[in-house]
């Protein structure tokens, strides 16, 4: 029996009803039957470890492989489970072998740990890395322009790109990318396509066997309503070669023979063999040292829900996408600015994301009470920080707020427990935040912090 989304959905979750949850995408939440499942499964495993680990666990482990795949039109064979993308896309960077003149391409709209990661493999390989800077809100035609310019100035250099990064959607700020667009741009040039799909399963219809991206991981914990961190790792059979290894290696990697005068020895596996039919790289990520697993088997009660009490995927993508579309309106009219957006409306057409410019001026001025009410650029990250904390700590929500070249933007996510009337109410809190703001509110903070902190020196003196 399906349930209306919006307010009614509310009681599918967690939440209590003081709590406004407007920022889905950054951690994702589950509703109560896929925790049900979550603790049927955590509970069989502290029935009997051993077998359920040893024996129980791996069929599991294949169904939500093979429903996981099903979503995605791939073959179960090119799907494994690990636990989220940042994982998925260090597993890929660390088992390339890179040589002198091999660049890794990204946009700036990176997530952050992906690119300390491609920082971390220039340092510890040959490799070198490329940033594109692209301003939003800029066109997807432009974008995908913006990536060949740069893949032609580093082969006129005499280097090569050997792999790109680019997202499906971005998170700062949420916009969709032209992924599918890229992807193409790289099979006609060689280069090897790392999708990051954080935001992907569950937000977007995908269909990876038409695309062919030679590497895609996607959160199912963010959109798809399985429980944290739970993410599919999916690269083709033309690819598996390349992964040799999971992160962290564990029983199922097969060394290289050694040569002589080396001694090859049978490593020992105190874990039965896995089935037959599992191909190497699929065997990789069965087991991959000892954690509760147990969210990974909850795939096919999120799914369920999904397609039982919200009627299904395509049902779902429409009213998120619905909402973030006329809750970011709103929410701008309130807020007197705009939604981030360009000329032909793809930053947002397909996705649950809404970027809503705040009331708030970067300038020279003190941001005191008597001041000009603007904001020294030094203090515009402190600015983000005191309105997250106030979000938090007064009116029991959050909002990412993103400062995004020269302004601060409001992201909101939609989700089918919400209704327009949520976007309203966190727009109105952000337009009296922002007035608290223009009249030097988190300067007074800092201070009172700073009155507190000598407070407790002192005391600690005595």
């Amino acid at each position: 029996m399906t349930i209306p989304m919006g307010r009614a959905m509310r009681s599918q979750f967690f939440f209590p009803p003081e709590y406004t949850p407007l920022n889905h995408g950054s951690f994702g939440t589950y509703p109560k039957p896929v925790k049900e499942a979550l603790n049927h499964y955590q509970i069989l495993a502290e029935n009997r470890p051993d077998t359920f680990i040893r024996s129980t666990y791996p069929a599991l482990l294949n169904e939500s492989r093979s429903q996981v795949a099903a979503l995605l039109r791939v073959p179960v064979e090119e799907v494994v489970l690990v636990q989220n993308v940042t994982i998925g896309i260090n597993t890929v960077l660390r088992a390339l072998v890179w040589e002198p003149g091999d660049v890794i391409l990204y946009f700036e709209t990176v997530y952050g740990a992906i690119e300390k990661t491609i920082e971390y493999i220039c340092e510890m390989t040959p490799a070198q890395a490329e940033r594109i800077e692209a301003h939003y809100p800029i066109s997807d035609q432009a974008l995908v322009k913006l990536f060949v310019e740069k893949v032609v100035q580093v082969q006129e250099r005499g280097q090569k790109v050997k792999m790109a990064i680019f997202d499906t959607v971005s998170s700062i700020p949420g916009v969709a990318v032209p992924w599918i667009r890229l992807v193409q741009e790289c099979k006609d040039r060689g280069i090897y396509s790392m999708v990051d799909g954080a935001h992907g399963i569950g937000l977007l219809d995908l269909d990876l066997g038409k695309v062919q991206p030679d590497f895609f991981v996607s959160n199912l914990h963010k959109w798809l309503f399985v429980p944290r961190g739970c993410c599919v790792f999916h690269v083709p059979l033309r690819n598996q070669h390349l992964i040799r290894s999971s992160l962290p290696t564990s029983h199922a990697f097969i060394p290289l023979p050694r040569p002589p005068p080396s001694h090859q020895h049978t490593i020992n596996n105190p874990m039965p063999p896995s089935s037959p039919s599992l191909s190497p790289f699929e065997a990789l990520f069965e087991f991959v040292g000892t954690i509760d697993n147990a969210n990974y088997l909850c795939v096919p009660a999120a799914l369920k829900f999904r397609t039982e009490i919200c009627g299904g995927e395509a049902a779902i993508r429409e009213y998120c996408v619905e909402l973030a579309r006329e809750g970011g309106l709103r929410a701008a009219r309130i807020l007197g600015t705009e939604v981030m957006e360009n000329e032909a409306g793809s930053l947002t057409s397909e996705t649950a994301f809404c970027n809503v410019r705040l009331p708030l001026v970067i300038g020279e001025g003190k941001g005191e009470v008597d001041g000009d009410g603007k904001v020294k650029k030094e203090d515009a990250s402190a600015v983000a920080a005191y309105i997250g904390r106030r979000l938090m700590n007064e009116f029991d929500t959050f909002i990412g707020i993103i400062l995004y070249r020269g302004n601060w933007w409001a992201r909101f996510s939609a989700q089918v427990y919400l209704e327009v009337g949520d976007f309203e109410w966190g727009a109105g809190v952000l337009l009296g935040l922002c007035g608290d703001v223009r009249k030097g509110g988190y300067l007074k903070e800092g201070r009172e912090k700073e009155k507190m902190n000598g407070k407790t020196v002192v005391d600690g003196g005595n």
